[in-house]
């Protein structure tokens, strides 16, 4: 079991994109569980998204967040992408994609402190 905080839906959209994320997990009796943590990230190119966190399967959760994109049609922030190298920060990084449906409409680099119990902050974004 994986975990992630950095999965989004397009703001406005979060309570009805977690709901049928564990509506389709639980009927599929698939191995997933989404909650919004009340967290929201604003981007300057693909704009407000409700935050969420999962437990599960990675690429579960990656095919079940495109396949909500494509439903309900909004964007969302595909996370969890770690950086390759392997080098000992005061931050901790993780990557993400923006998409819409299968579309990859952008990338965003996320950081937060390994201290404290910090969110997750955009450092970096761009457009495709």
């Amino acid at each position: 079991m994986r975990d992630s905080e950095t999965f989004g839906v397009e703001k406005g959209h979060g309570e009805e994109v977690v709901s049928w994320l564990n509506d389709q997990a639980k009927s599929q009796s698939i191995k997933l569980e989404a909650r919004l943590y009340g967290y929201n990230i604003s981007t300057k190119n693909f704009g407000d998204f409700e935050m969420f966190s999962w437990m599960g399967d990675v690429q579960i959760a990656r095919k079940m967040i495109i396949k909500a994109s494509k439903r309900f049609k909004v964007k969302v922030i595909e996370g969890g992408y770690k950086p390759k190298e392997k080098l000992i920060r005061m931050k901790k990084f993780d990557f993400a994609k923006v998409k819409r449906g299968d579309k990859t409409i952008g990338q965003l680099e996320f950081v937060a402190s390994r201290f404290g119990n910090s969110q997750w902050e955009i450092q970096n974004e761009e457009r495709h």
